[in-house]
Protein backbone atom coordinates (compact mmCIF):
# COMPACT_ATOMS: atom_id res chain seq x y z
CA UNK A 1 0.00 0.00 0.00
CA UNK A 2 0.92 3.02 -0.88
CA UNK A 3 1.12 5.57 2.50
CA UNK A 4 -0.80 8.41 2.11
CA UNK A 5 0.62 10.39 4.41
CA UNK A 6 -0.98 13.60 4.34
CA UNK A 7 -4.36 11.99 4.81
CA UNK A 8 -3.17 9.75 7.65
CA UNK A 9 -1.78 12.48 9.23
CA UNK A 10 -5.24 14.14 9.37
CA UNK A 11 -6.73 11.16 10.47
CA UNK A 12 -4.58 11.08 13.40
CA UNK A 13 -5.11 14.40 14.54
CA UNK A 14 -8.78 14.13 14.71
CA UNK A 15 -8.47 10.37 16.42
CA UNK A 16 -10.68 10.87 19.13
CA UNK A 17 -11.73 14.26 19.13
CA UNK A 18 -15.69 14.18 19.09
CA UNK A 19 -16.39 14.75 15.48
CA UNK A 20 -17.18 12.08 12.89
CA UNK A 21 -14.59 12.12 10.67
CA UNK A 22 -16.16 12.05 6.90
CA UNK A 23 -13.24 10.87 3.88
CA UNK A 24 -15.19 11.95 0.13
CA UNK A 25 -13.40 11.76 -3.16
CA UNK A 26 -13.93 10.24 -6.42
CA UNK A 27 -14.34 6.05 -6.20
CA UNK A 28 -10.92 4.31 -6.21
CA UNK A 29 -9.21 7.09 -4.99
CA UNK A 30 -7.79 5.16 -2.17
CA UNK A 31 -10.75 5.75 0.88
CA UNK A 32 -10.54 2.26 1.73
CA UNK A 33 -6.97 1.94 2.00
CA UNK A 34 -6.70 5.00 4.06
CA UNK A 35 -9.18 3.40 6.42
CA UNK A 36 -6.81 -0.06 6.20
CA UNK A 37 -3.52 1.87 6.92
CA UNK A 38 -4.98 4.13 9.48
CA UNK A 39 -6.31 0.62 11.38
CA UNK A 40 -2.96 -0.68 10.99
CA UNK A 41 -1.53 2.60 12.78
CA UNK A 42 -4.57 2.03 15.99
CA UNK A 43 -2.97 -1.65 16.12
CA UNK A 44 0.46 -0.43 16.16
CA UNK A 45 -0.73 1.58 19.18
CA UNK A 46 -2.64 -1.04 20.97
CA UNK A 47 -6.09 -1.13 20.14
CA UNK A 48 -6.96 -4.94 19.84
CA UNK A 49 -9.10 -6.10 16.67
CA UNK A 50 -12.42 -6.13 18.87
CA UNK A 51 -12.05 -2.85 19.21
CA UNK A 52 -12.28 -2.16 15.69
CA UNK A 53 -15.19 -2.60 13.36
CA UNK A 54 -15.07 -1.71 9.61
CA UNK A 55 -17.77 -2.34 7.55
CA UNK A 56 -17.68 -1.95 3.60
CA UNK A 57 -21.22 -1.06 2.22
CA UNK A 58 -20.49 -2.10 -1.42
CA UNK A 59 -19.37 -5.46 -0.21
CA UNK A 60 -22.81 -8.52 -0.63
CA UNK A 61 -21.26 -9.83 2.90
CA UNK A 62 -23.33 -6.34 4.33
CA UNK A 63 -26.13 -6.43 2.77
CA UNK A 64 -27.96 -4.17 5.49
CA UNK A 65 -31.85 -3.24 4.25
CA UNK A 66 -32.02 0.01 6.08
CA UNK A 67 -29.99 1.92 8.58
CA UNK A 68 -31.46 0.30 11.23
CA UNK A 69 -30.42 -3.06 10.52
CA UNK A 70 -26.50 -1.43 10.01
CA UNK A 71 -27.32 0.07 13.66
CA UNK A 72 -28.33 -3.09 15.12
CA UNK A 73 -25.36 -5.20 13.87
CA UNK A 74 -22.65 -2.60 15.07
CA UNK A 75 -24.48 -1.89 18.50
CA UNK A 76 -24.71 -6.11 19.08
CA UNK A 77 -20.60 -5.71 18.47
CA UNK A 78 -20.22 -3.12 21.34
CA UNK A 79 -19.57 -3.25 25.22
CA UNK A 80 -19.84 -0.29 26.56
CA UNK A 81 -16.69 -0.11 28.93
CA UNK A 82 -14.43 -0.75 25.54
CA UNK A 83 -13.52 2.27 23.34
CA UNK A 84 -14.65 1.29 19.68
CA UNK A 85 -13.16 2.45 16.20
CA UNK A 86 -16.33 2.22 13.75
CA UNK A 87 -15.36 2.52 9.88
CA UNK A 88 -18.20 2.68 7.18
CA UNK A 89 -17.27 2.57 3.52
CA UNK A 90 -19.27 3.89 0.55
CA UNK A 91 -22.24 4.70 3.14
CA UNK A 92 -24.47 6.46 0.71
CA UNK A 93 -25.28 3.05 -0.21
CA UNK A 94 -27.82 2.58 3.01
CA UNK A 95 -31.04 5.25 3.08
CA UNK A 96 -31.10 7.48 5.53
CA UNK A 97 -27.60 6.45 6.95
CA UNK A 98 -27.17 9.71 8.28
CA UNK A 99 -29.92 8.54 11.10
CA UNK A 100 -27.38 5.40 12.23
CA UNK A 101 -24.10 7.62 11.77
CA UNK A 102 -25.82 10.40 14.24
CA UNK A 103 -27.03 7.14 17.08
CA UNK A 104 -22.90 5.78 16.65
CA UNK A 105 -21.89 9.35 17.25
CA UNK A 106 -23.39 9.80 20.46
CA UNK A 107 -22.25 7.58 22.07
CA UNK A 108 -19.32 8.23 24.38
CA UNK A 109 -17.34 5.39 23.69
CA UNK A 110 -17.36 5.23 20.09
CA UNK A 111 -15.39 6.93 17.29
CA UNK A 112 -16.81 6.93 13.77
CA UNK A 113 -14.96 7.33 10.62
CA UNK A 114 -17.26 7.41 7.22
CA UNK A 115 -16.61 7.47 3.53
CA UNK A 116 -18.78 8.35 0.57
CA UNK A 117 -18.00 8.81 -3.29
CA UNK A 118 -20.66 11.45 -3.60
CA UNK A 119 -20.35 15.39 -2.35
CA UNK A 120 -24.45 14.87 -1.97
CA UNK A 121 -23.25 13.24 1.32
CA UNK A 122 -22.68 16.23 2.71
CA UNK A 123 -25.82 18.29 1.78
CA UNK A 124 -29.39 17.64 2.56
CA UNK A 125 -30.47 15.85 5.67
CA UNK A 126 -26.94 15.03 6.74
CA UNK A 127 -25.43 18.41 7.02
CA UNK A 128 -28.83 19.76 8.71
CA UNK A 129 -28.36 17.18 10.95
CA UNK A 130 -25.22 16.90 11.93
CA UNK A 131 -24.28 20.12 11.46
CA UNK A 132 -20.97 21.28 13.51
CA UNK A 133 -20.17 17.86 14.22
CA UNK A 134 -18.23 16.37 11.54
CA UNK A 135 -14.79 17.00 9.52
CA UNK A 136 -14.33 16.34 5.92
CA UNK A 137 -11.01 15.24 4.06
CA UNK A 138 -11.27 15.57 0.87
CA UNK A 139 -9.40 12.81 -1.05
CA UNK A 140 -7.58 12.61 -4.53
CA UNK A 141 -5.86 10.60 -6.74
CA UNK A 142 -2.06 9.94 -6.10
CA UNK A 143 -0.40 13.14 -5.55
CA UNK A 144 3.29 12.96 -8.22
CA UNK A 145 5.57 13.01 -4.64
CA UNK A 146 2.83 9.66 -3.74
CA UNK A 147 2.94 8.63 -7.48
CA UNK A 148 6.79 8.23 -7.14
CA UNK A 149 7.12 6.35 -4.16
CA UNK A 150 5.86 3.26 -5.66
CA UNK A 151 8.51 3.04 -7.89
CA UNK A 152 12.33 2.67 -7.98
CA UNK A 153 13.06 4.72 -10.52
CA UNK A 154 14.81 7.78 -9.69
CA UNK A 155 14.09 9.11 -13.25
CA UNK A 156 11.66 11.67 -12.04
CA UNK A 157 11.52 13.24 -15.78
CA UNK A 158 10.14 10.29 -17.00
CA UNK A 159 7.61 9.30 -14.34
CA UNK A 160 6.08 12.89 -14.69
CA UNK A 161 5.64 11.98 -18.58
CA UNK A 162 3.62 8.28 -17.81
CA UNK A 163 2.22 10.41 -14.61
CA UNK A 164 0.70 13.28 -17.06
CA UNK A 165 -0.87 10.41 -19.32
CA UNK A 166 -2.03 7.45 -16.65
CA UNK A 167 -3.09 9.78 -13.81
CA UNK A 168 -3.03 9.10 -10.23
CA UNK A 169 -5.37 6.43 -9.55
CA UNK A 170 -4.07 3.54 -7.34
CA UNK A 171 -5.15 0.85 -8.82
CA UNK A 172 -3.00 1.81 -11.86
CA UNK A 173 0.45 1.32 -10.05
CA UNK A 174 0.47 -2.77 -10.30
CA UNK A 175 -0.90 -2.62 -13.61
CA UNK A 176 1.93 -0.30 -15.07
CA UNK A 177 4.21 -2.52 -13.69
CA UNK A 178 3.08 -5.74 -14.74
CA UNK A 179 1.02 -5.19 -18.25
CA UNK A 180 0.44 -1.47 -19.12
CA UNK A 181 -1.71 -2.29 -21.84
CA UNK A 182 -4.45 -2.37 -19.50
CA UNK A 183 -4.65 0.67 -18.17
CA UNK A 184 -7.50 1.67 -20.21
CA UNK A 185 -9.26 -1.32 -19.10
CA UNK A 186 -8.90 -0.54 -15.20
CA UNK A 187 -9.75 3.00 -15.64
CA UNK A 188 -12.87 1.87 -17.88
CA UNK A 189 -14.15 -0.08 -14.87
CA UNK A 190 -13.71 2.94 -12.55
CA UNK A 191 -15.47 5.75 -14.90
CA UNK A 192 -18.18 2.76 -15.83
CA UNK A 193 -18.94 2.61 -12.13
CA UNK A 194 -18.96 6.21 -11.10
CA UNK A 195 -20.98 7.25 -14.42
CA UNK A 196 -23.79 4.26 -13.58
CA UNK A 197 -24.10 4.41 -9.74
CA UNK A 198 -22.88 7.88 -8.86
CA UNK A 199 -24.27 9.91 -11.56
CA UNK A 200 -26.68 8.20 -13.39
CA UNK A 201 -28.99 5.72 -11.06
CA UNK A 202 -28.67 8.76 -8.58
CA UNK A 203 -30.10 11.27 -10.91
CA UNK A 204 -32.68 9.25 -12.85
CA UNK A 205 -30.34 10.43 -16.30
CA UNK A 206 -31.00 7.75 -18.88
CA UNK A 207 -28.84 9.22 -22.02
CA UNK A 208 -25.78 8.13 -21.19
CA UNK A 209 -24.30 9.24 -24.89
CA UNK A 210 -25.89 12.54 -24.02
CA UNK A 211 -23.80 12.13 -20.75
CA UNK A 212 -20.66 11.56 -22.33
CA UNK A 213 -20.83 14.14 -24.98
CA UNK A 214 -21.16 16.92 -22.19
CA UNK A 215 -18.40 15.56 -20.80
CA UNK A 216 -16.28 14.94 -23.01
CA UNK A 217 -17.11 18.61 -24.10
CA UNK A 218 -15.84 19.68 -19.96
CA UNK A 219 -12.54 17.23 -20.46
CA UNK A 220 -11.25 18.64 -23.56
CA UNK A 221 -11.93 22.25 -22.40
CA UNK A 222 -10.04 21.92 -19.54
CA UNK A 223 -8.08 25.15 -18.42
CA UNK A 224 -10.80 27.14 -21.15
CA UNK A 225 -13.08 29.39 -19.66
CA UNK A 226 -16.89 27.57 -20.55
CA UNK A 227 -20.26 28.22 -20.18
CA UNK A 228 -23.31 26.23 -19.85
CA UNK A 229 -24.45 27.59 -22.58
CA UNK A 230 -21.17 27.34 -24.59
CA UNK A 231 -21.38 23.67 -24.00
CA UNK A 232 -25.50 23.57 -25.16
CA UNK A 233 -24.96 25.54 -28.06
CA UNK A 234 -22.07 23.45 -29.22
CA UNK A 235 -23.65 20.42 -28.46
CA UNK A 236 -26.90 21.24 -30.45
CA UNK A 237 -24.60 22.37 -33.45
CA UNK A 238 -23.46 19.31 -33.75
CA UNK A 239 -26.74 17.52 -33.85
CA UNK A 240 -26.76 16.41 -30.48
CA UNK A 241 -30.14 18.81 -28.99
CA UNK A 242 -29.85 19.72 -25.03
CA UNK A 243 -31.02 22.52 -23.27
CA UNK A 244 -28.61 24.53 -20.85
CA UNK A 245 -31.08 23.41 -17.93
CA UNK A 246 -29.81 19.64 -18.71
CA UNK A 247 -26.49 20.69 -19.04
CA UNK A 248 -26.62 22.62 -15.83
CA UNK A 249 -28.07 19.42 -13.84
CA UNK A 250 -24.89 17.04 -15.93
CA UNK A 251 -22.57 19.42 -14.71
CA UNK A 252 -23.60 19.29 -11.13
CA UNK A 253 -23.84 15.77 -11.19
CA UNK A 254 -20.32 15.30 -12.73
CA UNK A 255 -19.26 17.76 -9.50
CA UNK A 256 -21.01 15.95 -6.93
CA UNK A 257 -19.77 12.53 -8.47
CA UNK A 258 -15.91 14.52 -8.04
CA UNK A 259 -15.22 13.87 -11.70
CA UNK A 260 -14.81 17.59 -11.84
CA UNK A 261 -14.01 20.56 -10.08
CA UNK A 262 -14.94 24.14 -10.61
CA UNK A 263 -12.66 26.86 -10.47
CA UNK A 264 -14.42 30.45 -10.45
CA UNK A 265 -12.91 33.49 -11.82
CA UNK A 266 -11.65 36.27 -9.50
CA UNK A 267 -11.24 39.83 -10.56
CA UNK A 268 -8.28 40.93 -8.65
CA UNK A 269 -8.72 44.55 -8.82
CA UNK A 270 -12.29 44.56 -7.96
CA UNK A 271 -11.95 42.26 -5.42
CA UNK A 272 -14.93 39.88 -5.90
CA UNK A 273 -15.85 36.29 -7.64
CA UNK A 274 -17.05 37.06 -11.68
CA UNK A 275 -20.44 35.00 -11.95
CA UNK A 276 -19.94 32.81 -15.64
CA UNK A 277 -17.33 31.40 -17.51
CA UNK A 278 -16.15 28.92 -15.03
CA UNK A 279 -13.06 26.65 -15.86
CA UNK A 280 -13.52 23.28 -15.16
CA UNK A 281 -10.30 20.99 -14.55
CA UNK A 282 -10.69 16.96 -14.29
CA UNK A 283 -9.90 15.24 -11.18
CA UNK A 284 -7.47 12.78 -12.63
CA UNK A 285 -5.50 13.19 -16.28
CA UNK A 286 -6.19 9.35 -16.56
CA UNK A 287 -9.36 9.20 -16.82
CA UNK A 288 -9.86 12.09 -19.31
CA UNK A 289 -7.08 10.64 -21.80
CA UNK A 290 -9.43 7.34 -20.87
CA UNK A 291 -12.29 9.51 -22.13
CA UNK A 292 -10.77 11.47 -25.03
CA UNK A 293 -8.41 9.13 -26.22
CA UNK A 294 -5.23 10.28 -28.64
CA UNK A 295 -7.13 14.06 -28.36
CA UNK A 296 -6.38 14.20 -24.83
CA UNK A 297 -2.64 14.60 -25.38
CA UNK A 298 -3.02 17.16 -27.76
CA UNK A 299 -2.40 19.86 -25.17
CA UNK A 300 -0.56 19.28 -22.80
CA UNK A 301 -0.15 22.45 -21.29
CA UNK A 302 -3.51 22.36 -19.85
CA UNK A 303 -2.73 19.12 -18.61
CA UNK A 304 0.34 20.33 -16.55
CA UNK A 305 -2.05 23.20 -15.72
CA UNK A 306 -4.44 20.23 -14.21
CA UNK A 307 -1.78 18.89 -12.34
CA UNK A 308 -0.91 21.88 -10.90
CA UNK A 309 -4.85 22.58 -10.16
CA UNK A 310 -5.16 19.40 -8.02
CA UNK A 311 -1.69 19.82 -5.89
CA UNK A 312 -3.18 23.23 -5.27
CA UNK A 313 -6.34 21.60 -3.61
CA UNK A 314 -4.82 18.87 -1.90
CA UNK A 315 -2.34 21.69 -0.29
CA UNK A 316 -5.53 22.55 1.42
CA UNK A 317 -5.91 26.42 -0.75
CA UNK A 318 -9.26 27.64 -2.15
CA UNK A 319 -8.31 28.25 -5.74
CA UNK A 320 -10.05 30.65 -8.13
CA UNK A 321 -8.61 31.83 -11.91
CA UNK A 322 -7.12 35.70 -11.25
CA UNK A 323 -8.20 38.10 -13.92
CA UNK A 324 -6.53 41.36 -13.80
CA UNK A 325 -8.48 44.05 -16.72
CA UNK A 326 -7.85 41.72 -19.66
CA UNK A 327 -5.20 39.38 -18.40
CA UNK A 328 -5.74 36.23 -16.63
CA UNK A 329 -3.54 34.25 -14.19
CA UNK A 330 -3.92 30.48 -14.02
CA UNK A 331 -4.40 30.21 -10.37
CA UNK A 332 -4.94 32.27 -7.10
CA UNK A 333 -4.46 30.10 -4.33
CA UNK A 334 -5.86 31.27 -1.15
CA UNK A 335 -6.10 30.26 2.79
CA UNK A 336 -5.48 31.79 6.18
CA UNK A 337 -2.33 32.95 5.63
CA UNK A 338 -3.43 34.71 2.42
CA UNK A 339 -2.65 34.61 -1.56
CA UNK A 340 -0.59 32.91 -3.65
CA UNK A 341 -0.57 33.32 -7.47
CA UNK A 342 0.44 30.83 -9.76
CA UNK A 343 0.58 31.16 -13.55
CA UNK A 344 1.90 27.65 -15.22
CA UNK A 345 3.39 27.39 -18.93
CA UNK A 346 5.31 23.90 -20.36
CA UNK A 347 8.48 26.00 -21.15
CA UNK A 348 9.59 30.57 -21.40
CA UNK A 349 12.48 29.07 -23.24
CA UNK A 350 10.89 31.64 -25.64
CA UNK A 351 11.74 35.50 -24.62
CA UNK A 352 8.12 36.24 -25.93
CA UNK A 353 6.02 33.71 -23.56
CA UNK A 354 8.46 33.92 -21.10
CA UNK A 355 7.46 38.30 -21.10
CA UNK A 356 3.82 36.70 -21.74
CA UNK A 357 3.41 34.84 -18.51
CA UNK A 358 5.23 37.50 -16.46
CA UNK A 359 2.78 40.34 -17.70
CA UNK A 360 -0.06 39.04 -16.01
CA UNK A 361 1.55 38.48 -12.66
CA UNK A 362 3.32 41.39 -12.58
CA UNK A 363 0.26 43.77 -13.56
CA UNK A 364 -1.60 42.09 -10.32
CA UNK A 365 -0.87 45.55 -8.49
CA UNK A 366 -0.16 43.37 -4.86
CA UNK A 367 2.60 42.02 -3.49
CA UNK A 368 1.31 38.60 -2.69
CA UNK A 369 4.21 35.09 -3.79
CA UNK A 370 4.19 34.82 -7.15
CA UNK A 371 5.39 31.67 -9.22
CA UNK A 372 6.09 30.38 -12.81
CA UNK A 373 5.99 26.97 -12.64
CA UNK A 374 7.14 25.54 -16.07
CA UNK A 375 8.78 21.90 -16.95
CA UNK A 376 12.11 23.99 -17.94
CA UNK A 377 15.01 22.33 -16.45
CA UNK A 378 17.12 25.46 -15.07
CA UNK A 379 17.85 26.52 -11.82
CA UNK A 380 15.19 28.15 -9.61
CA UNK A 381 15.14 32.38 -10.86
CA UNK A 382 13.42 35.22 -8.94
CA UNK A 383 12.11 37.84 -11.96
CA UNK A 384 11.82 41.31 -9.68
CA UNK A 385 9.85 38.96 -6.69
CA UNK A 386 8.48 36.20 -8.98
CA UNK A 387 9.81 33.01 -8.96
CA UNK A 388 10.50 30.59 -12.04
CA UNK A 389 10.42 26.72 -10.73
CA UNK A 390 10.43 23.80 -11.91
CA UNK A 391 7.32 22.21 -11.86
CA UNK A 392 8.16 18.38 -10.74
CA UNK A 393 10.37 20.06 -8.13
CA UNK A 394 7.43 22.31 -6.59
CA UNK A 395 5.40 19.28 -6.62
CA UNK A 396 8.13 17.47 -4.62
CA UNK A 397 8.75 20.29 -2.34
CA UNK A 398 7.07 20.27 1.31
CA UNK A 399 5.20 23.60 1.37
Amino acid sequence: MIERKEYLDELKRWKDKDLIKVVTGIRRCGKSTLFDLFINYLKENNIKEDQIIKINLEDIDYDFENYKELYNYIVKKIDKNKKYYIFLDEIQNIKDFQKAVDSLYIKKNVDVYITGSNAFLLSGELATLLSGRYIEIKMLPLSFKEYITAFEDNNYHKLFQDYMKVGGMPGNINILKTNPNDVDKYLDGIFSTVVYKDIMLKNNINDKMLLESILKFIFDSVGSPISIKKISDTLTSKGTSTSNHTVENYIRAFLESFLIYKAERFDIKGKKLLSRDYKFYAVDQGLRSYLLGKKANSDMGHILENIVYLELLRRGYKVYVGKSDELEIDFIAENREGLKYYQVALTVRDESVLSRELKSLQKSGDHYPKYLLTLDFDLETDYDGITKINVIDWLLKDE
